[in-house]
C-alpha cells in the first residue's frame, strides 16, 4: 500500500474538525443562545443514540454505580469527587484566560495550588472554605464566547448530551488537557489509565444519581426532550457564568429561571432540574393564595349592600 492513501486517511479527522469548526465559526452569534440546538433538527439519530446509551447505562454503568455507592461510603465518594474536581482547574485556567477572564483564571490557579497542597491532592475542597469559589469554563463555553455556534443538540455515545461545538471542545481536550497530557505520556501501565478514567466515568455517573437526576428522568413524559432541555439551560448558565443563579433570568429565555445542577465532572453530562418539587412548592403556594383573593369579593359584594333589614324587626309594630 501506499503511503498517500495512508497519509490521506490520517489527515480525514483533522481535516472533518477544522471543516466543522469553520462552519460553526461562520455563524457568529449572541453567546449562550443556541437556537438550532433547541430546533434539534437530528433528532432522529439522537434519539436512536439516546436509547443506546440508556440500555448500556443499564446493563453496565448503573450496577457498577450501585456497587460503587454501597461499597464507598459518602465522605470517601466526596474525596474522590473533590479530587476529579481539582484536576480539571488547570483545563478551566486556560479557557478563562482565553476568554479574557483574569479574575476566574485566577480563582483556578488558587483552587488548585490550596487543594492539591493543603486538600491532599485535592481530596478535600480547602480552597472553598478560605472563600475561593469554583469558576469552572471548558473549550466549549470558550468557543461560544468567541461567538461560536453550538450548531445542531447532539447525542455522543456513552457521553450523552452535547452541541456540535461542545463535541469539538470535548474532543480538544481530550488531548489539550493539561492534566490529560500528563497522563498520556506517563510513564505507567496502560491500564492505570484506563482505571483513571473509569474511575472518573463511575464517580460522575455517581453524581448523577446524588443529584436526583434518575428521579427527574423517571418522572418525566419525555425522558428525551427533558434532558435535553436542562443540558441546554445548563450551558447557557454556565456560558454566562450564571451557574450559581440557577440559570434564572438568561437572556433570550423566555420561560422563568429554572435550577439546573452541574454534573461533577465532564463537558458532555448533565444534571436535570427536578419538577417534581417546584410543582409540588406551587401546589402549596396556590391554595394559600386562592381564599386572599376570594374573601374581598364576598365581603364587598353589591348584593350584601342592598340586602333590606330582616324580618323580625318589623314584628313588634304589630
Amino acid at each position: 500500500m501506499s503511503a498517500a492513501p495512508i497519509k490521506a486517511r490520517r489527515a480525514a479527522p483533522r481535516l472533518i474538525g477544522l471543516t466543522a469548526f469553520v462552519l460553526l465559526a461562520g455563524c457568529a452569534h449572541v453567546p449562550g443562545q443556541d437556537r438550532l440546538a433547541e430546533k434539534d433538527p437530528l433528532e432522529k439519530f439522537n434519539r436512536g443514540m439516546w436509547n443506546v446509551n440508556m440500555a448500556a447505562d443499564r446493563v453496565v454503568m448503573k450496577p457498577v454505580t450501585k456497587v460503587y455507592r454501597a461499597v464507598a461510603p459518602k465522605p470517601v465518594r466526596s474525596g474522590i469527587t473533590n479530587f476529579f474536581s481539582n484536576v480539571t482547574e488547570p483545563w478551566s485556567f486556560l479557557n478563562n484566560l482565553l476568554q479574557g477572564k483574569p479574575e476566574r483564571a485566577g480563582r483556578n490557579l488558587q483552587r488548585f495550588v490550596v487543594n492539591t497542597t493543603f486538600g491532599l491532592a485535592g481530596l478535600f475542597d480547602r480552597a472553598t472554605k478560605l472563600g475561593v469559589q469554583p469558576a469552572p469554563e471548558d473549550l466549549g463555553q470558550t468557543l461560544a464566547v468567541w461567538g461560536v455556534n453550538g450548531g445542531p443538540y447532539l447525542v455522543l455515545p456513552l457521553l450523552g448530551p452535547s452541541t456540535m461545538r461542545d463535541a469539538v471542545g470535548s474532543g480538544v481536550a481530550a488531548y489539550g488537557d493539561p492534566v490529560n497530557i500528563a497522563i498520556n505520556h506517563a510513564d505507567v501501565n496502560v491500564w492505570y489509565k484506563r482505571g483513571y478514567r473509569a474511575a472518573g466515568i463511575v464517580n460522575a455517573r455517581s453524581e448523577l444519581i446524588e443529584s436526583g437526576g434518575d428521579a427527574f428522568l423517571k418522572s418525566s413524559l419525555d425522558p428525551y426532550a427533558a434532558a435535553r432541555s436542562a443540558y441546554l439551560q445548563r450551558r447557557r448558565a454556565q456560558i454566562l457564568d450564571k451557574e450559581d443563579d440557577g440559570g434564572a433570568d438568561l437572556p433570550g429565555d423566555d420561560t422563568p429561571g429554572e435550577a439546573v445542577p452541574t454534573p461533577a465532572g465532564g463537558d458532555a453530562g448533565s444534571l436535570p432540574p427536578k419538577p417534581a418539587e417546584a410543582a409540588a412548592v406551587a401546589h402549596e403556594e396556590g391554595p394559600a393564595a386562592a381564599p386572599a383573593t376570594e374573601a374581598p369579593v364576598v365581603e364587598k359584594s353589591p348584593e350584601q349592600g342592598k340586602m333590606p333589614p330582616p324580618e323580625p324587626v318589623a314584628t313588634p309594630k304589630e
